[in-house]
């Protein structure tokens, strides 16, 4: 692993509005900033009232100005749900704004439910042009040979960092494929994680964006200076995700002693293992935690992501992270 750096979806708690979240999401950016995280990426999401990121570009446009060498992107831009010119223009708009500081990753998904696809006012079978709108897209922002009909301004030119994001092996074919980055949702789909490593190291090309193959993985993060307050804070993530399961999203609850009490059995079940990829507890129990992540998985960028009902304890957790993780970090091969 040779960095590690941050996923955020600028969660709305039960007890703030979108504004307070957005502030948070700029504060939260700057402490990671002065802990030494490489990238702090946001994820596109429609329709869920605890997250507040849906306009993903923008949000990204917030955090760049309120900080100052972190790098900041999308994880990601939810691609069939937008014209590919769009996004380079936004995005090549925000390399203009921000120069060198900003990635584009890219997914798949629709990030949201089905009626809400229907009000984004894309196409029904846009998922399966993705292949082709990533290659429209990243030729927007290419070199212009004064040839193309159709330019991206801002963003031709520009080269912008362009991600694959997936949680199955078809990004991580893709990505290969094209000799891009791939960044795989761990954090919450860990099911076809080693078969998505594998096809995408052992299928690589290089490419002019990239000569060796780039892996990042995501895994959750709750971390606290015991591990009983670390299991506390988390309910709080297992609550949401289980009420999200079952048809009931909501915002970050407060975290509670006993989710038993709150959500049923299976729900806690089935959230427990698509959040299994993670390390909860006080230094010593995340140190071993994300170590074993770390050496089984061989990711070259480990992104840590935990929404935590408490802004200050978010913050700790943070610290930990960067503290363990900071020893665990090798030099880039050459």
């Amino acid at each position: 692993m040779q960095t590690f750096s941050l996923l955020d979806l600028a969660p709305v708690t039960e007890a703030e509005t979108p504004a307070q979240a957005l502030a948070n999401a700029a504060d939260l950016a700057r402490h990671a900033e002065r802990l030494g995280y490489h990238r702090y990426w946001l994820a596109e999401h429609h329709n869920m009232p605890g997250i507040a990121s849906a306009a993903t570009a923008v949000v990204i446009g917030h955090v760049a100005q309120a900080t100052s060498t972190i790098r900041v992107g999308a994880g990601g831009i939810m691609l069939p749900n937008h014209a590919p010119l769009v996004v380079a223009e936004q995005f090549g708009t925000l390399d203009a704004l921000h120069p060198g500081r900003i990635d584009l990753g890219l997914g798949r998904a629709p990030g949201t439910d089905g009626a809400t696809t229907q009000a984004l006012r894309r196409y029904h079978q846009s998922a399966d042009a993705f292949p082709q709108d990533v290659v429209e897209l990243i030729s927007y922002l290419d070199d212009d040979e004064g040839k193309a009909p159709v330019r991206a301004v801002p963003g031709m030119g520009s080269h912008l960092p362009v991600w694959i994001l997936g949680s199955s092996t078809f990004g991580a074919q893709l990505a290969a494929y094209l000799g891009l980055p791939y960044a795989f949702a761990s954090h919450f789909a860990p099911q076809m994680l080693e078969p998505a490593i594998q096809a995408y190291r052992e299928g690589f090309r290089p490419s002019e964006r990239l000569d060796k193959p780039y892996f990042m993985m995501a895994a959750g993060l709750h971390a606290a200076d015991t591990d009983e307050e670390a299991r506390y804070h988390r309910s709080s993530q297992i609550l949401s995700f289980a009420r999200l399961r079952t048809g009931t999203p909501g915002r970050l609850s407060r975290p509670v002693e006993n989710l038993a009490d709150h959500v049923p059995a299976s729900a806690i079940a089935g959230a427990e293992a698509a959040l299994s990829v993670s390390a909860t507890g006080g230094p010593d129990t995340v140190r071993r935690q994300l170590r074993e992540i770390i050496d089984r998985y061989r990711p070259d960028e480990l992104m840590l992501t935990g929404m935590m009902f408490d802004v200050d304890a978010r913050k700790r957790s943070l610290e930990i992270g960067a503290e363990v993780l900071s020893d665990m970090k090798t030099p880039a091969m050459t």
